[in-house]
């Protein structure tokens, strides 16, 4: 059974209902889920492929039906955070019922790759990039906004609303061209590639978080400070 809904986040609501965000291919829905005590509270976790009927015509939703529709997955350590910080940037950018079944489809691959265990850094950076894109944020890696050729021998910023510009000194927050061109073809064993990449999508994201920290990466970073000491 394909599933048809992930938990993005629950928290109680009343006395033993739960209100919870789901993430569906007709985008993300807020619904009341009564009885979350119960059986069906404990399959609402994030994580869990779900198959989820829901009633309603508002923007606040009842949870009619929810079973399971597969294994759940198990994450920890860093594959959990950086798991969670793909449900927190989902629930900050993705408005509500707006639908975007590819970006649903790609988050379920992209679980499981977590899951399997593949190296994280090219993971997020490729869900952020389809995240933008899909919103119709997403900019060419290749070209600048003018339409030029990105030229690997030289220095590019990027204006988040519009995309590269050739710069022609060194400054704060610029990338070279090299590197760009390298994450246009997903090379990461490019030197700098994976680096540049995330100082990339920090830049692109950064205007529509609205200035607000993500929990999930302050929570990330404890971890790994945490597991130095």
């Amino acid at each position: 059974m394909s599933p048809s809904a992930f938990v993005l986040h629950s928290r109680p609501y009343k006395e033993s209902s739960a209100l919870v965000d789901f993430l569906t291919p007709q985008g993300r829905l807020r619904a009341v889920l009564r009885g979350a005590r119960g059986k069906a509270g404990s399959l609402a976790r994030p994580f869990v492929p779900l198959d989820v009927e829901f009633r309603g015509r508002n923007e606040l939703k009842t949870v009619a039906r929810l079973e399971g529709a597969g294994t759940p997955l198990w994450l920890s350590g860093e594959t959990l955070f950086s798991a969670l910080y793909l449900n927190e940037l989902l629930i900050r950018l993705l408005p509500v019922e707006d639908a975007h079944p590819a970006l649903f489809d790609f988050y379920a691959l992209t679980l499981a790759a977590l899951a399997s265990g593949r190296p994280l850094q090219p993971l997020l950076r490729a869900f952020e990039w389809r995240l933008l894109d899909e919103l119709g944020y997403g900019f060419a890696l290749d070209r600048d906004r003018q339409g030029q050729p990105v030229e690997a021998g030289k220095l590019y910023r990027l204006l988040p609303d519009a995309g590269l510009e050739a710069v022609t000194q060194l400054q704060p927050g610029v990338f070279q061209g090299g590197e760009l061109l390298a994450m246009a073809e997903a090379d990461w064993q490019a030197p700098g590639a994976l680096a540049a990449a995330k100082r990339l999508m920090r830049q692109a994201l950064a205007p529509h978080l609205g200035g607000r920290p993500l929990v999930s990466r302050e929570l990330f970073m404890n971890l790994k400070e945490s597991s130095r000491d």
